[in-house]
């Protein structure tokens, strides 16, 4: 009877320690503002700053390219340097909003130098006064944007822009496969093929510190369907884009994550695509603690979506 009686004391205890621990998650983290920012961008042609549109507002071109960046000013060049040559040959119409995150360094004056190159109904800068994390340029950029399809990639240009063809086309099928007929869907690039090889680049403690990131995406975030979640190279349709970040709160690294955990509550399917991708110098990401802010990111998603903290709006939908 005593050893039954500590049995149900310890399992009250631990209740109530998990209990407090939900509750101090819930009452510690901080909670991103989901509303879109008035911004400008600088007009060159005009002298003036013009505001942006709303992602709320119809589509006026086909594409829309959102680049965070943060101090890319280095980078950056390089992979817009790569992807206006590309952009040459395709048969649409596009757009490319750069979100300077807080740069302290001259991002923006690199991209008003591509504006007055390309023009500002091309290329645009979206400068956010204070740095919110790549989740919040990305969702910010996206809010604001033109595009009948939305493609976020990183400002480095570590996957091959070349690949954004099949991306499309595998976005394609899968929206054509929706039995109810709307337009929603996910085209995902995906480095999961080029695992063995990193593997072996990588030094064991890396490994090891990938390998626990990606089960704490597969059981505390749930998600099992996406083998690479984290690459930098996303194709939404408008519809798509619409309904998950204008529901997403995470802000930092993680939100990769929330926006599949989103797109699965709303059904919205996730194709993943093989793309070439290649590291490039200069990674914002700091081993260990982006990793240890990342585990504190998805511990926040489960805990908050499980006691209803935060809740996903289906209206978005609509």
């Amino acid at each position: 009877k005593q050893w039954y009686q500590r049995r149900v004391r310890g399992a009250i205890l631990g209740l109530i320690v998990f209990v407090c621990c939900l509750v101090g998650v819930y009452l510690t983290s901080k909670i991103a503002s989901k509303e879109r920012l008035q911004l400008n961008y600088w007009n060159p042609v005009s002298k003036k700053n013009e505001p942006f549109t709303s992602i709320m507002d119809p589509e006026t071109v086909e594409m829309s390219i959102i680049i965070p960046a943060y101090n890319e000013s280095k980078r950056l060049p390089v992979f817009l340097d790569v992807l206006f040559p590309y952009l040459a040959k395709v048969d649409y119409d596009y757009e490319i909003i750069v979100v300077d995150d807080g740069s302290k360094d001259e991002t923006v004056d690199v991209v008003h130098s591509y504006a007055e190159k390309y023009g500002p109904d091309i290329i645009r800068c979206m400068k956010l006064p204070v740095n919110r994390g790549k989740g919040g340029a990305v969702r910010q950029g996206v809010l604001s944007c033109r595009g009948r399809e939305v493609l976020f990639a990183d400002a480095d240009g570590a996957t091959d822009i070349n690949d954004l063809g099949k991306v499309r086309a595998a976005l394609a099928d899968l929206v054509a496969s929706r039995r109810d007929g709307t337009a929603h869907g996910i085209g995902v690039g995906s480095r999961a093929h080029l695992q063995d090889d990193a593997v072996v680049k990588r030094s064991f403690f890396r490994n090891l510190l990938m390998w626990g990131f990606h089960m704490f995406v597969l059981f505390v975030g749930g998600i099992n369907s996406i083998k690479d979640t984290q690459c930098g190279f996303k194709l939404f349709t408008r519809n798509s884009a619409r309904a998950i970040f204008t529901n997403l709160n995470i802000e930092r690294w993680a939100f990769d994550v929330e926006i599949f955990v989103i797109a699965n509550y709303l059904g919205i399917g996730a194709v993943e695509v093989p793309v070439n991708w290649e590291e490039v110098d200069g990674s914002k990401i700091v081993p260990i603690w982006s990793w240890v802010e990342m585990a504190k990111d998805l511990l926040m998603i489960r805990t908050r979506y499980l006691i209803g903290a935060w809740s996903v709006d289906k209206q978005k939908m609509e």
